[in-house]
């Protein structure tokens, strides 16, 4: 299915690799892939959620396609000005100007990922464990069907092994922890999750070899495989953002990691164990989940958001992740896109209060996210989505030759700027390994 539809220049491929709903993660079929479109929406930030909104309610079909991260200048306005420096705080330490790292220049968007695209897909094939569906504008479903069976499986193209550069020495990366952690000391903010990107340029894998090989690293149930002409998203998220089902909202955010240990049961077993009681991760997690039951009661029935689960630990192929499960009951005057406007960026890939922490971002990260911790998915012609985070993802622009992927963790008080570096390079294993470092 996958090698005949990357031919084309539209294609999105949903794959959650197997995880059942008894695992705690809900999913509705295997994978959904969406082929070719018969109508687009594209929407720079500004008034992309209206037009979306309009577009859509006026459609009334599947659709597919993603929210840039960069939609918070949308969503997310600017707050006041950091105080002055003069700020005392605890045991003397003076606070930073907001200015203390000076901007180095963020870098361009080389990928160039829309920061709003939707189509309806021309062919929509579902994969359940038991059939396959497939739906078509051309009534021309066996002719899909033969076409698909008829695609021969493509010899597995070796990875050139690409060299990426950091946006951040180690030792500068480590700097700019600390001077989070002063913003934290000052109250400007509780925790904000700070990101870095390593980048290869030239570089041009074969988008479909690499996908194959990222999956085969690192299978995980919120995986896509998004094209959007020679803009190639290849993504092994273990995160959703949020999923609706008739009324009901569910969002299960990721903060907290541990690293695997495949060869050692006793020691994998007592990562799981440290993560579930780390004081530190704890801290992250229920600041974002009080972030996020503060976003779903916007749009919510009073009285019906609640977290179903606290401090869950998850197992995945390179990490354990400690996720909690809010639900709550959507309003019936609530459409779809007021509920992502509500609750978008996502608080496990922003911080807390959201508004300051976007700013900060914008402040001290040295490269625009685009497509990155936004979200990928689809919506069904009622109105039900579900949508991922976009993280453990390789991004490529085959015009430009540029490869790269984004890493980052949650910044807290009790944050350990080195175990935070390592916490990143443990979060990159499964793209390191897919291109065989």
């Amino acid at each position: 299915m996958l090698t005949w539809a990357s031919q084309v220049g539209i294609c999105c491929f949903l794959d959650n690799h197997g995880y059942r709903a008894e695992a705690g993660i809900p999913a509705t079929v295997e994978c959904l892939l969406a082929v070719n479109a018969v109508d687009t929406l594209e929407c720079p930030a500004g008034d992309a959620f209206s037009t979306l909104k309009a577009w859509s309610a006026a459609r009334r079909e599947w659709l597919f396609g993603h929210f840039s991260y960069d939609l918070a200048r949308e969503t997310e306005p600017r707050s006041p000005a950091v105080p002055a420096a003069s700020t005392i705080l605890p045991d003397g330490l003076s606070a930073p100007p907001a200015d203390a790292i000076p901007p180095t220049g963020s870098s361009a968007d080389n990928i160039g990922f829309p920061d709003l695209f939707f189509f309806i897909p021309e062919i929509l094939i579902e994969l359940h464990s038991g059939h396959i569906r497939v739906g078509s504008f051309q009534n021309d479903h066996e002719a899909i069907w033969n076409q698909i069976r008829d695609t021969a499986a493509p010899e597995r193209s070796p990875i050139p092994i690409p060299l990426f550069t950091p946006r951040f020495t180690r030792e500068e990366y480590l700097d700019t922890v600390r001077h989070l952690q002063r913003h934290i000391l000052r109250g400007d903010c509780y925790e904000i999750n700070f990101c870095q990107e390593f980048f290869s340029c030239p570089a041009c894998p074969d988008p479909l070899s690499t996908w194959w090989s990222l999956s085969q690293a690192s299978p995980n149930p919120f995986a896509t495989f998004y094209r959007l002409g020679e803009r190639y998203l290849l993504c092994a998220s273990p995160e959703r953002y949020l999923k609706k089902t008739g009324n009901m909202l569910i969002s299960q955010p990721i903060k907290g990691t541990s690293p695997r240990y495949p060869d050692d049961l006793s020691a994998d077993e007592a990562s799981g164990r440290q993560l579930f009681h780390s004081r530190k991760d704890r801290s992250e997690n229920v600041m974002v989940v009080d972030l996020v039951r503060n976003d779903l009661s916007k749009i919510c029935l009073p009285g019906s958001v609640s977290v179903d689960e606290l401090y869950g630990i998850y197992p995945f192929p390179q990490v354990f992740q400690m996720i909690s499960t809010i639900t709550g009951r959507a309003a019936p005057d609530e459409y779809w896109t007021d509920m992502i406007r509500a609750t978008f960026p996502m608080g496990s890939m922003t911080g807390a209060p959201k508004h300051k922490v976007v700013e900060l971002i914008g402040q001290y990260e040295r490269s625009p996210r685009g497509i990155f911790s936004g979200a990928v998915g689809y919506v069904t012609p009622n109105g039900d989505f579900d949508f991922n985070v976009v993280i453990r993802s390789l991004l490529l622009n085959r015009d430009h030759q540029y490869l790269s992927y984004l890493v980052g963790s949650g910044i807290t008080f009790y944050s350990d700027p080195q175990a935070e570096y390592e916490e990143c390079l443990i979060k990159a294993e499964g793209i390191r390994r897919a291109l065989g470092q």
